[in-house]
């Protein structure tokens, strides 16, 4: 049973009798993490437990029967218990496969496994916009785009919703730096305000979404877990959310008052601002009553609400959920479908198994664990298949050569000896990911910390990785954009000793490949492709799967053409273009288009037809494998604005859809957009309003005009 918003607004009279027969002391508990300090950090970890190692509770009330909120962490996966919850590729290689109908099955097996802990709401459906893909927690994300930003999390919303799991949306809003996350001041115009950082959190909203999670950092001077524009004008008032708002964990909030009057409905982790401080201020005046009241309602309804749809749908999942086979294959076929085909030269993949008796495997990453990020992200599953022991497995009968790459004059040997070659290079926990700095925490603790938190130890240090956080855990990509110095010279020094090679690169965003890419045939990206990641690897590298992602954003030539970011700063301006917009304006070829991705057969696109009906802009094309083998292509409709009388981009990404074809197959592919998705934010009348003009439709296979097929509509009305 999926709670829409209109099925849990049903239940405010009852929440309402509840909360009635509540004292103040009562309501303020609802609005209250639950955990101790000791619990949250410092004994978790001397036990050898970690963050979020049980789902963390809030509020509740036994003596009226509100159940609490147990927070559990994504999202790739229920961060939970040791061992146990699968391991989903991250968001970033899912948004590459651009397949929201996967996403909601994601969102499901994560609502399912979470239930099977004891938890009630997911807080994984990560949505911001990277302004620039140096972001370290990039990988939680996406991709760089809006629209596909909203479709995606939209789905996960739904999914995870129809296991009757409360979604929980982050971080609202503008929280795309890692490093200075929580003492800069993010600023922009208002249209860019509304067209390109918050158009996803309404699609998220609108969705259904059950709860909205604060962000650390300020907005126009002011903290977002403090803000009344963000919290109550925008979300609670005109886009009439009907859930809850919780904080960023442990240092979301700094003021009682204002937090309590800003509309942040509970603090999580635990309890710092609120509690007995909240009920002093209301009994001081600082903070009206009817505040309390109105948090109270939000949470017992939304609660009440969830729990009931649990209990009537007969499910009473248990821990046979958690890491079970069918969630495991989820997983697999999620990064099946999202690992990313970049560079095929002379159609060296996939590589003939036949013909391989020695295979050269070079790399630090490809005899590690792959998932991602060890800050509050990282999932704990029973295994993790690396790159090595997937392509190992997958050539059974042939002789596999490892080397780190250490050696240069081993990894030159292993390669010329070998029938082909792969390199595993790119990014890993230590090169991006969530920062905790060191103000954040204090000395004595900081080891402690940084250990339950990333896990890190010697074993995983990269020699000449870049920069560090201060507890040893990522942040923002503060050295550049590109492989480490050391991988590049690899691919140079080696690339060229042997025709039969590919580069799979492992990483959460954009990596630079300019100064290397001319030196090997075939390029992979893999992002962090989950628990079964290394077995999905070497099916595509093998040819058992035939590639299907697309970029889920633009690769530059150099990195001056996207925006530029200081990362340690107190404030920040977002300009109105970031990613594949902002070259598209300026007139600058990216060196590969958002979008994009080859496939082991060939696609052709032909007979476009576009139109306008009521509200809707329909299009549709018909899409041929004009190829030798099974594959799937994904279709893409963008929308062109150069008649406005505004300035508005080039084009826009409104509209996507897989299509699976066998050799000489051909299907009619139809997407439509309503209108809404056109319109542009006018500050003047604090609205957004729909040009009556001829817009510019394309559909086709990538952003670039080569890969489109275009025609004009014309809306009067």
């Amino acid at each position: 049973m999926t709670l829409t918003k209109e099925k849990r607004l049903e239940f405010t009279a009852q929440a309402q009798t509840i909360v009635d027969c509540m004292s103040l002391e009562e309501k303020v508990y609802l609005m209250s993490g639950s955990m101790t300090p000791q619990e949250t950090y410092d004994s978790l970890i001397l036990r050898g437990e970690h963050y979020n190692h049980f789902p963390g509770p809030a509020g509740g009330n036994e003596r009226l029967g509100v159940a609490p909120m147990n927070f559990c962490d994504g999202p790739r996966g229920v961060v939970c218990d040791v061992g146990k919850s699968t391991c989903f590729p991250v968001p970033m290689c899912r948004g590459a496969g651009f397949d929201t109908e996967l996403e909601e099955e994601i969102g499901r097996a994560i609502g399912k496994e979470i239930r099977g802990f004891g938890g009630n709401l997911f807080g994984g459906v990560c949505i911001n916009l990277p302004y620039n893909p140096g972001w370290g927690r990039s990988q939680e994300v996406y991709g760089e785009e809006s629209f596909l930003l909203g479709q995606m999390g939209a789905a996960l919303v739904r999914g995870v919703q129809d296991e009757q799991v409360m979604a929980c949306v982050k971080h609202f809003a503008f929280n795309s730096m890692e490093i200075s996350r929580f003492k800069v001041s993010v600023d922009c115009d208002r249209r860019t305000e509304r067209e390109v950082n918050l158009p996803h959190f309404k699609e998220c909203v609108d969705a259904g979404a059950a709860c909205v999670m604060s962000a650390y950092n300020l907005y126009k001077g002011s903290y977002c877990g403090h803000s009344d524009y963000l919290l109550r004008k925008i979300l609670k008032e005109e886009w009439d959310f009907d859930g809850f708002v919780i904080s960023d964990f442990n240092w979301g909030i700094k003021d009682t008052v204002y937090a309590a009057n800003g509309g942040l409905d509970i603090e999580m982790f635990r309890t710092q601002y609120f509690g007995a401080k909240l009920v002093d201020a209301v009994n001081s005046g600082l903070v009206p009553i009817a505040r309390i009241d109105e948090a109270a309602l939000r949470i017992v309804r939304t609660i009440m609400s969830f729990e009931n749809a649990y209990k009537e749908s007969g499910k009473n999942y248990g821990t046979e959920q958690i890491g079970c086979k069918p969630h495991i294959d989820l997983a697999l076929r999620s990064a099946q479908e999202g690992i990313t085909l970049l560079q095929n030269r002379n159609a060296v993949l996939p590589f003939d198994k036949a013909g391989i008796k020695k295979i050269a495997v070079i790399g630090h990453l490809a005899d590690r664990e792959i998932s991602g990020d060890h800050g509050s992200s990282r999932v704990y599953p029973a295994y993790t298949v690396t790159p090595l022991a997937g392509i190992t497995r997958a050539m059974a009968g042939a002789q596999v050569l490892y080397s780190s790459g250490d050696d240069l004059d081993e990894a030159c040997r292993i390669a010329r000896e070998a029938d082909a070659v792969v390199f595993v290079l790119g990014n890993n926990f230590n090169d991006e990911g969530e920062y905790v700095s060191d103000e954040k925490v204090n000395h004595n603790k900081k080891e402690v910390f940084a250990e339950g938190f990333s896990k890190d130890n010697a074993a995983d240090q990269d020699k000449g990785k870049g920069a560090r956080s201060a507890v040893g855990v990522g942040g923002d990509r503060r050295v550049g954009l590109g492989l480490h110095q050391d991988e590049i010279e690899l691919i140079r020094t080696i690339g060229p000793e042997n025709p039969n090679t590919a580069v799979v690169l492992i990483g959460g965003s954009m990596i630079m490949m300019t100064e290397w890419m001319d030196c090997v045939s075939s390029i992979i990206m893999a992002y962090y492709p989950g628990q079964e990641g290394g077995a999905a690897i070497a099916q595509i590298l093998f040819g058992d799967i035939n590639p299907s992602g697309k970029l889920p954003y633009v690769i530059p030539r150099q990195e001056g053409d996207l925006p530029q970011v200081t990362w340690d700063t107190t404030s920040q301006f977002y300009q109105y273009y970031h990613g594949y917009a902002k070259l598209e304006k300026e007139g600058i070829v990216p060196l590969l288009p958002f979008g994009f991705g080859l496939s082991y057969t060939s696609f052709s696109v032909s007979d476009p037809s576009f139109g306008v009906e009521d509200t809707l802009v329909n299009a549709a094309c018909r899409v041929t494998n004009t190829g030798k083998r099974r594959g799937t292509e994904v279709i893409q409709l963008y929308v062109g604005f150069k008649n406005s009388a505004m300035d508005r981009p080039v084009k826009l990404l409104r509209g996507f859809k897989r299509v699976a074809l066998e050799p000489g197959e051909s299907k009619q592919v139809n997407i439509s957009c309503s209108t809404e998705k056109l319109k542009y934010y006018n500050p003047a009348t604090s609205s957004f309003e729909l040009e009556k003009m001829e817009y510019e439709i394309y559909i086709g296979t990538s952003s670039l005009d080569k890969d489109l097929l275009s025609g004009k509509i014309i809306i009067l009305s």
